[in-house]
């Protein structure tokens, strides 16, 4: 990681030979789509090429730093297309297409936006150590094994993190739900 910092090339061509399946893999699991998966690989390699400098060993491995920014620009995405999708369904008129009355679906959906929210905020009061396993695992489909490999961890570590992660999210969520 020296090498890369330092701008040498070939040294990057290893480092993405190294943890390139496994950004991809990242990538495919949480869209669904090897063609975007593909597209979210490639920013995040050039991400990282152009902000080399950031990466800190003290801060975890470099693969935990790869795919991290992986995640991140795989959230990037989804949120671009789900911003994208909203867009275009209100323009096909899709509310029309539904059968259920205007005031049970309007219902419907602002209890779930309401949950997704309590959700999104409990997760954000995690630690990242265990936001980014539970993201992986729930998310990104990924097993502990799975994950323990990508993160380069053993995996009672990864499961000692789902754990406590989830403990703290259930209590998180009783709170705020009542």
């Amino acid at each position: 990681m020296n090498l890369v910092q330092a701008g040498n090339a070939r040294a990057f061509e290893l480092l993405y030979d190294r943890h390139g399946s496994a950004g991809f893999s990242l990538a495919y699991r949480m869209v669904g789509n090897r063609v975007t998966a593909e597209d979210i690989s490639q920013e995040a390699f050039l991400s990282i090429w152009r902000s080399r400098h950031r990466y800190q060993a003290d801060r975890g491995s470099v693969r935990t730093w790869v795919l991290g920014i992986v995640h991140h620009r795989a959230i990037d995405a989804l949120r671009r297309n789900l911003v994208h999708e909203r867009r275009r369904s209100s323009a096909e008129g899709i509310e029309e297409r539904h059968e259920a009355p205007e005031r049970e679906r309007t219902d419907v959906e602002a209890a779930r936006r309401e949950e997704a929210s309590h959700v999104r905020s409990a997760l954000g009061q995690l630690p990242d150590e265990q936001s980014r396993v539970i993201e992986l695992a729930y998310f990104g489909g990924f097993s502990h094994s799975q994950i323990a490999e990508m993160l380069e961890m053993p995996i009672g570590t990864v499961k000692g993190r789902m754990r406590l992660g989830l403990d703290k999210l259930r209590k998180g969520l009783k709170e705020k739900v009542g």
